[in-house]
Protein backbone atom coordinates (compact mmCIF):
# COMPACT_ATOMS: atom_id res chain seq x y z
CA UNK A 1 0.00 0.00 0.00
CA UNK A 2 0.96 3.56 -1.12
CA UNK A 3 2.58 6.13 1.45
CA UNK A 4 1.91 8.55 -0.38
CA UNK A 5 -0.48 10.87 1.31
CA UNK A 6 -2.90 10.88 -2.11
CA UNK A 7 -2.85 7.15 -1.18
CA UNK A 8 -6.23 5.58 0.19
CA UNK A 9 -5.62 4.88 3.78
CA UNK A 10 -6.43 1.68 5.08
CA UNK A 11 -9.50 3.18 6.73
CA UNK A 12 -10.98 3.85 3.38
CA UNK A 13 -10.00 0.88 1.81
CA UNK A 14 -12.35 -0.93 4.25
CA UNK A 15 -15.20 1.85 4.23
CA UNK A 16 -15.06 2.96 7.93
CA UNK A 17 -14.33 6.24 9.88
CA UNK A 18 -10.52 6.14 12.00
CA UNK A 19 -12.54 6.48 14.75
CA UNK A 20 -14.35 3.02 13.78
CA UNK A 21 -14.20 -0.06 16.86
CA UNK A 22 -12.25 -2.48 16.84
CA UNK A 23 -15.05 -4.58 16.21
CA UNK A 24 -16.80 -2.14 13.28
CA UNK A 25 -13.56 -2.73 11.81
CA UNK A 26 -13.80 -6.16 12.33
CA UNK A 27 -16.85 -6.29 10.22
CA UNK A 28 -15.63 -4.24 7.74
CA UNK A 29 -12.92 -6.06 6.77
CA UNK A 30 -14.77 -9.37 6.15
CA UNK A 31 -17.41 -7.66 4.04
CA UNK A 32 -14.92 -5.87 1.65
CA UNK A 33 -12.99 -9.20 1.58
CA UNK A 34 -16.02 -11.04 -0.28
CA UNK A 35 -17.40 -8.13 -2.17
CA UNK A 36 -13.48 -8.01 -3.59
CA UNK A 37 -12.97 -11.60 -3.81
CA UNK A 38 -12.58 -12.50 -7.31
CA UNK A 39 -14.79 -15.06 -7.58
CA UNK A 40 -18.12 -12.99 -7.06
CA UNK A 41 -17.14 -10.51 -9.60
CA UNK A 42 -14.21 -8.70 -7.54
CA UNK A 43 -10.07 -8.37 -8.76
CA UNK A 44 -7.26 -9.07 -7.56
CA UNK A 45 -6.22 -5.81 -7.04
CA UNK A 46 -9.09 -4.83 -4.71
CA UNK A 47 -8.86 -7.73 -2.41
CA UNK A 48 -5.36 -7.55 -2.09
CA UNK A 49 -6.13 -3.62 -1.09
CA UNK A 50 -8.35 -4.95 1.66
CA UNK A 51 -5.87 -7.42 3.14
CA UNK A 52 -2.66 -4.82 3.29
CA UNK A 53 -5.22 -2.65 4.62
CA UNK A 54 -6.01 -5.51 7.15
CA UNK A 55 -2.19 -5.65 7.99
CA UNK A 56 -2.23 -1.93 8.55
CA UNK A 57 -4.81 -1.66 11.17
CA UNK A 58 -6.53 -4.96 11.76
CA UNK A 59 -4.76 -5.33 15.55
CA UNK A 60 -4.83 -2.77 18.22
CA UNK A 61 -0.79 -2.89 18.05
CA UNK A 62 -0.43 -2.08 14.44
CA UNK A 63 -3.30 0.11 14.22
CA UNK A 64 -1.94 2.25 17.04
CA UNK A 65 1.80 2.23 15.13
CA UNK A 66 -0.53 3.47 11.80
CA UNK A 67 -2.01 6.03 13.46
CA UNK A 68 0.95 6.93 15.14
CA UNK A 69 3.32 6.90 12.28
CA UNK A 70 4.72 9.68 10.28
CA UNK A 71 4.89 9.69 6.69
CA UNK A 72 8.00 9.01 4.52
CA UNK A 73 10.24 12.11 4.86
CA UNK A 74 9.41 13.23 8.08
CA UNK A 75 11.85 15.36 10.09
CA UNK A 76 12.20 15.70 13.95
CA UNK A 77 12.96 19.60 13.52
CA UNK A 78 9.22 19.54 12.06
CA UNK A 79 7.90 18.46 15.23
CA UNK A 80 6.58 14.84 15.99
CA UNK A 81 3.79 13.61 13.63
CA UNK A 82 4.46 16.21 10.85
CA UNK A 83 5.10 15.44 7.05
CA UNK A 84 8.56 16.52 5.48
CA UNK A 85 8.14 20.40 5.52
CA UNK A 86 9.58 22.41 2.44
CA UNK A 87 12.30 20.80 0.57
CA UNK A 88 15.67 22.89 -0.72
CA UNK A 89 16.76 21.49 -4.30
CA UNK A 90 20.41 22.29 -3.25
CA UNK A 91 20.74 19.25 -0.78
CA UNK A 92 20.18 17.18 -3.43
CA UNK A 93 24.21 15.58 -3.23
CA UNK A 94 27.72 16.84 -2.15
CA UNK A 95 29.52 18.45 -5.47
CA UNK A 96 28.50 20.86 -8.00
CA UNK A 97 25.12 21.26 -8.73
CA UNK A 98 23.08 22.14 -11.49
CA UNK A 99 21.80 25.80 -11.96
CA UNK A 100 18.47 26.16 -10.46
CA UNK A 101 15.81 29.18 -10.72
CA UNK A 102 12.29 29.01 -9.17
CA UNK A 103 11.00 27.42 -5.90
CA UNK A 104 10.26 23.57 -6.74
CA UNK A 105 7.14 22.49 -4.76
CA UNK A 106 6.25 25.91 -3.46
CA UNK A 107 3.32 26.98 -5.70
CA UNK A 108 1.67 23.18 -4.65
CA UNK A 109 2.52 24.16 -1.01
CA UNK A 110 0.32 27.08 -0.87
CA UNK A 111 -2.03 25.46 -2.87
CA UNK A 112 -2.37 22.35 -0.35
CA UNK A 113 -2.33 25.16 2.77
CA UNK A 114 -5.36 27.27 1.10
CA UNK A 115 -7.27 24.44 0.75
CA UNK A 116 -6.45 22.94 4.13
CA UNK A 117 -7.71 26.11 5.48
CA UNK A 118 -10.98 26.06 3.55
CA UNK A 119 -11.81 22.73 4.43
CA UNK A 120 -11.48 23.45 8.03
CA UNK A 121 -13.55 26.52 7.79
CA UNK A 122 -13.05 29.93 8.86
CA UNK A 123 -11.48 30.83 12.07
CA UNK A 124 -10.49 27.15 12.81
CA UNK A 125 -6.95 27.39 13.81
CA UNK A 126 -4.42 24.35 12.50
CA UNK A 127 -1.84 24.27 14.83
CA UNK A 128 0.07 22.30 12.45
CA UNK A 129 -0.58 21.64 8.56
CA UNK A 130 1.68 18.73 8.05
CA UNK A 131 0.52 16.49 11.14
CA UNK A 132 -0.30 12.79 9.82
CA UNK A 133 -3.42 12.47 11.17
CA UNK A 134 -4.60 15.84 10.07
CA UNK A 135 -2.89 15.00 6.32
CA UNK A 136 -5.45 11.52 6.56
CA UNK A 137 -8.41 13.16 7.62
CA UNK A 138 -8.61 15.45 4.64
CA UNK A 139 -10.32 14.87 1.29
CA UNK A 140 -8.43 13.63 -0.97
CA UNK A 141 -8.16 16.43 -3.39
CA UNK A 142 -6.38 18.16 -0.50
CA UNK A 143 -4.07 15.20 0.20
CA UNK A 144 -3.05 15.34 -3.55
CA UNK A 145 -1.83 18.81 -3.10
CA UNK A 146 0.72 17.85 -0.72
CA UNK A 147 1.77 14.78 -2.21
CA UNK A 148 2.46 16.97 -5.70
CA UNK A 149 4.52 19.51 -3.80
CA UNK A 150 6.61 16.54 -2.32
CA UNK A 151 6.77 15.08 -6.16
CA UNK A 152 8.17 18.07 -6.90
CA UNK A 153 10.61 18.87 -4.63
CA UNK A 154 11.65 15.32 -5.09
CA UNK A 155 12.52 15.73 -8.93
CA UNK A 156 14.32 19.05 -7.96
CA UNK A 157 16.66 16.92 -5.80
CA UNK A 158 17.32 14.84 -8.31
CA UNK A 159 18.11 17.37 -11.14
CA UNK A 160 20.40 19.29 -8.18
CA UNK A 161 22.42 16.32 -8.59
CA UNK A 162 22.72 16.16 -12.28
CA UNK A 163 25.93 18.70 -12.36
CA UNK A 164 26.75 22.37 -13.99
CA UNK A 165 25.87 21.18 -16.91
CA UNK A 166 22.11 21.10 -16.10
CA UNK A 167 19.98 24.35 -15.58
CA UNK A 168 16.37 23.95 -14.07
CA UNK A 169 13.69 26.40 -13.87
CA UNK A 170 11.21 25.38 -11.14
CA UNK A 171 6.89 26.46 -11.16
CA UNK A 172 7.60 28.20 -14.37
CA UNK A 173 4.05 30.25 -15.53
CA UNK A 174 1.95 29.98 -18.61
CA UNK A 175 -0.54 31.80 -20.76
CA UNK A 176 -3.08 28.70 -20.82
CA UNK A 177 -5.30 27.77 -18.58
CA UNK A 178 -3.06 24.90 -16.80
CA UNK A 179 -1.42 27.39 -14.52
CA UNK A 180 2.48 26.13 -14.99
CA UNK A 181 4.88 23.72 -15.71
CA UNK A 182 6.51 21.39 -12.70
CA UNK A 183 10.05 22.20 -13.85
CA UNK A 184 12.02 22.98 -17.66
CA UNK A 185 15.08 21.45 -17.49
CA UNK A 186 18.23 22.09 -20.09
CA UNK A 187 21.27 19.64 -20.79
CA UNK A 188 23.19 18.72 -23.25
CA UNK A 189 20.55 15.33 -23.87
CA UNK A 190 17.77 18.46 -24.85
CA UNK A 191 15.22 20.46 -23.00
CA UNK A 192 12.45 19.17 -21.01
CA UNK A 193 9.27 20.00 -19.56
CA UNK A 194 8.52 17.89 -16.34
CA UNK A 195 5.33 17.09 -14.70
CA UNK A 196 5.87 16.28 -11.35
CA UNK A 197 2.88 13.78 -10.38
CA UNK A 198 1.88 11.47 -6.87
CA UNK A 199 -1.90 10.54 -7.40
CA UNK A 200 -1.67 7.93 -4.69
CA UNK A 201 -2.33 4.71 -6.97
CA UNK A 202 -0.90 3.12 -10.31
CA UNK A 203 -1.36 4.75 -13.81
CA UNK A 204 -1.67 3.35 -16.96
CA UNK A 205 -1.54 4.64 -20.81
CA UNK A 206 -4.88 3.97 -22.46
CA UNK A 207 -6.33 5.88 -25.87
CA UNK A 208 -3.34 8.56 -25.52
CA UNK A 209 -4.09 9.38 -21.69
CA UNK A 210 -3.14 8.00 -17.99
CA UNK A 211 -6.04 6.63 -16.38
CA UNK A 212 -6.49 5.41 -13.05
CA UNK A 213 -8.46 4.47 -9.99
CA UNK A 214 -7.29 7.97 -8.50
CA UNK A 215 -8.01 10.19 -11.89
CA UNK A 216 -11.28 11.77 -12.07
CA UNK A 217 -13.24 11.02 -14.97
CA UNK A 218 -12.84 13.31 -17.58
CA UNK A 219 -8.85 14.07 -15.97
CA UNK A 220 -6.90 14.71 -18.94
CA UNK A 221 -3.36 15.43 -17.52
CA UNK A 222 -1.29 14.60 -20.59
CA UNK A 223 -3.40 16.31 -22.91
CA UNK A 224 -3.06 19.30 -20.32
CA UNK A 225 0.12 19.45 -19.80
CA UNK A 226 0.95 19.07 -23.52
CA UNK A 227 -1.08 22.13 -24.52
CA UNK A 228 0.78 23.95 -21.54
CA UNK A 229 4.22 22.93 -22.67
CA UNK A 230 2.91 23.88 -26.32
CA UNK A 231 1.74 27.43 -24.99
CA UNK A 232 5.48 27.94 -23.46
CA UNK A 233 6.75 26.66 -26.46
CA UNK A 234 5.02 28.96 -28.77
CA UNK A 235 6.22 32.15 -26.21
CA UNK A 236 9.62 31.76 -25.72
CA UNK A 237 10.03 30.27 -29.39
CA UNK A 238 11.58 26.81 -28.26
CA UNK A 239 11.21 23.18 -28.89
CA UNK A 240 11.52 20.82 -26.14
CA UNK A 241 13.20 17.73 -26.73
CA UNK A 242 10.39 15.25 -24.90
CA UNK A 243 7.79 15.83 -22.43
CA UNK A 244 8.51 14.27 -19.39
CA UNK A 245 5.93 13.03 -16.12
CA UNK A 246 7.78 11.54 -13.30
CA UNK A 247 5.85 9.65 -10.86
CA UNK A 248 6.54 7.41 -8.06
CA UNK A 249 7.90 3.90 -8.90
CA UNK A 250 4.76 1.74 -7.64
CA UNK A 251 2.57 4.20 -9.69
CA UNK A 252 4.59 3.34 -12.97
CA UNK A 253 6.68 -0.09 -12.88
CA UNK A 254 7.74 0.66 -16.69
CA UNK A 255 8.29 3.85 -18.95
CA UNK A 256 5.69 4.62 -21.81
CA UNK A 257 5.37 6.75 -24.51
CA UNK A 258 3.38 8.96 -27.20
CA UNK A 259 5.34 9.78 -30.31
CA UNK A 260 5.43 13.78 -31.08
CA UNK A 261 2.47 14.27 -33.78
CA UNK A 262 2.30 17.70 -35.10
CA UNK A 263 3.43 20.68 -32.89
CA UNK A 264 3.69 18.05 -29.81
CA UNK A 265 6.72 16.77 -28.78
CA UNK A 266 7.30 13.17 -27.55
CA UNK A 267 5.10 12.74 -24.47
CA UNK A 268 7.46 9.55 -21.83
CA UNK A 269 5.99 8.27 -18.51
CA UNK A 270 8.65 6.84 -16.21
CA UNK A 271 9.15 5.82 -12.69
CA UNK A 272 10.99 8.37 -10.52
CA UNK A 273 13.70 6.06 -10.22
CA UNK A 274 14.36 6.50 -14.27
CA UNK A 275 14.28 10.37 -14.36
CA UNK A 276 18.05 10.76 -14.05
CA UNK A 277 18.64 8.58 -16.48
CA UNK A 278 16.49 9.91 -19.26
CA UNK A 279 17.81 13.69 -18.32
CA UNK A 280 21.89 12.47 -18.69
CA UNK A 281 21.01 9.79 -21.80
CA UNK A 282 17.72 10.86 -23.44
CA UNK A 283 15.46 7.75 -24.56
CA UNK A 284 14.55 5.39 -27.38
CA UNK A 285 13.29 7.51 -30.14
CA UNK A 286 14.26 11.38 -28.57
CA UNK A 287 16.35 14.33 -30.67
CA UNK A 288 19.32 14.53 -28.86
CA UNK A 289 20.54 18.04 -28.27
CA UNK A 290 23.79 19.74 -29.49
CA UNK A 291 25.98 22.06 -27.13
CA UNK A 292 26.53 24.82 -29.36
CA UNK A 293 21.94 24.37 -28.98
CA UNK A 294 22.44 24.69 -25.05
CA UNK A 295 24.23 27.39 -24.49
CA UNK A 296 21.98 29.97 -26.90
CA UNK A 297 19.14 28.16 -25.23
CA UNK A 298 20.46 29.05 -21.42
CA UNK A 299 20.47 32.59 -22.48
CA UNK A 300 16.65 32.22 -24.50
CA UNK A 301 14.98 30.75 -21.69
CA UNK A 302 16.86 32.43 -18.72
CA UNK A 303 15.15 36.07 -20.66
CA UNK A 304 12.18 34.89 -21.04
CA UNK A 305 10.85 32.36 -18.47
CA UNK A 306 8.46 33.82 -15.82
CA UNK A 307 7.44 32.24 -12.52
CA UNK A 308 4.26 31.38 -10.71
CA UNK A 309 3.66 33.52 -7.73
CA UNK A 310 3.74 31.23 -4.25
Amino acid sequence: MSESPAAASPYEVLGVSPSATDEELRRAYRRKLRQSHPDVGGSAASFHAVQLAWERIGSPASRAAYDGARYPGATDAGGAGRAAGPATARSASTGVKARMYGHPGGHSRQRYLALLREWAGRGTTIEDPYASDLIRSAPREIRHRLAKALAEESTAQLIAGLGIGYTAWHDVATLGDVEKIDHVVLGPAGLFAILSEDWGAPVQLRRGELVGDALEPGEEPLSEFAAAARILSKSLRVRFTALIVVAPDEAVTEPFSLPSRGRRAMVVVIPRSRLVGVLRDGIAGMERGSFEKVFELRSTLQNGIRFVED
